[in-house]
C-alpha cells in the first residue's frame, strides 16, 4: 500500500498516477472508525485514485490537553485502509510538512458560518480547520473530497472553501454506535457506563425531530436543556436549532427553511457533538 510522508514522496506518487483522474481525498486525524471507513470506501468506489490523509492538526485544538490526549493508532489505521484496498495512498505528514513556516493560522471570511455553536465555544477553531484543509487541498489537488455530517458546521465551512477552490465536497450521513451515539474517535475515551449513558444525546435529538412540527423551537430547546440539566455526569455546552444553509440559530420557524438541531455535551471531561436534520 502506498504510504507517503513527505511532499517529495507525494509528488512522485502523483506523477506516477497523473493520467488516472479523478482523484479523491478523505482527510482524517486517524484513530479510524466505521464512519471514516465508509467515506474511504465510497471515495475509492467513485474515483480512480484515492488519498487518505492522517494528520492530527494542532491549530484546531483550543484545549492543549485535548490535543495531547487525542487517540492515535497509525498501524491499526493502515491495516483498516489496506483491507479496503491496497492501492489507496495514505499521506501521513509531519507538522513541519503541513506548516513549513511554523504553526500559524490563516484568517478566513467564512460568511458567518463560524460564529454560532462551535464558533462560540472554540475560539479560532474553524480558522484552524480551514487552514489545514486548504493546505491539504493544495498539496493533493483532489477533484473531490469526502466528509461526514457529524461535524455539520465544519462541513458547511469546508464546502464554502471547496467551492472557492473548485473542489467538489461530498458528504455522507453520520454513522452511529449501536445505541445511536454518533461515532467519534473520542468515544474510545469513555468508560463503558458513560458510553451507554451518552445514548441520551441521540435520544434527545430524535425526540426533537419527532416533536418539531408540534412544538415551538423555544419550547423544544427549553425541554431538552431541562432534561440534560437533570442528568448526572453531563455538562451541556449548547443545544441550538439553526437553519441549515446559513447556520443562524433561531427561536422561531419560517416556511421553506430546513432546520437542524445541534448539541455539544461534555461527559466526564470528553466533549461530544452531534446534530440531526429536523424537517
Amino acid at each position: 500500500m502506498p504510504k507517503v510522508t513527505t511532499i517529495a514522496e507525494l509528488h512522485l506518487f502523483q506523477r506516477q498516477n497523473r493520467m488516472r483522474r479523478s482523484w479523491s481525498l478523505v482527510p482524517t486525524m486517524g484513530s479510524l472508525h466505521e464512519g471514516h471507513l465508509q467515506l474511504i470506501k465510497q471515495a475509492f468506489k467513485e474515483n480512480k485514485v484515492t488519498f487518505v490523509s492522517i494528520f492530527v492538526n494542532p491549530t484546531q485544538f483550543d484545549n492543549k490537553a485535548d490535543l495531547e490526549n487525542y487517540p492515535s493508532s497509525i498501524e491499526v489505521d493502515l491495516q483498516k485502509i489496506q483491507a479496503i484496498d491496497p492501492n489507496i495512498c495514505v499521506f501521513i505528514p509531519s507538522v513541519e510538512t503541513i506548516y513549513p513556516d511554523g504553526v500559524t493560522v490563516k484568517k478566513y471570511d467564512l460568511q458567518g458560518l463560524d460564529k454560532s455553536m462551535e464558533g462560540r465555544f472554540r475560539s479560532g477553531h474553524f480558522d484552524g480547520v480551514a487552514t489545514v484543509v486548504e493546505r491539504l487541498f493544495k498539496l493533493i489537488k483532489p477533484d473531490v473530497a469526502y466528509f461526514g455530517q457529524k461535524d455539520f458546521q465544519q462541513l458547511q465551512i469546508i464546502s464554502l472553501l471547496g467551492q472557492s477552490m473548485g473542489i467538489q465536497i461530498c458528504s455522507f450521513p453520520t454513522v452511529r454506535e449501536q445505541n445511536g451515539l454518533a461515532m467519534s474517535s473520542r468515544n474510545r475515551r469513555l468508560s463503558r457506563d458513560r458510553l451507554e449513558e451518552a445514548k441520551l444525546i441521540y435520544e434527545l435529538l430524535q425526540w426533537t425531530k419527532s416533536n418539531f412540527s408540534s412544538h415551538s423551537i423555544y419550547d423544544l430547546k427549553n425541554i431538552v436543556v431541562q432534561k440534560l440539566s437533570q442528568t448526572p455526569n453531563f455538562e451541556l455546552d449548547y443545544f441550538e436549532i439553526a437553519a441549515e444553509h446559513n447556520l443562524l440559530t433561531t427561536d422561531s420557524k419560517k416556511e421553506g427553511v430546513s432546520y437542524r438541531a445541534f448539541i455539544a455535551v461534555v461527559v466526564d471531561g470528553i466533549r461530544l457533538i452531534d446534530n440531526m436534520s429536523l424537517n
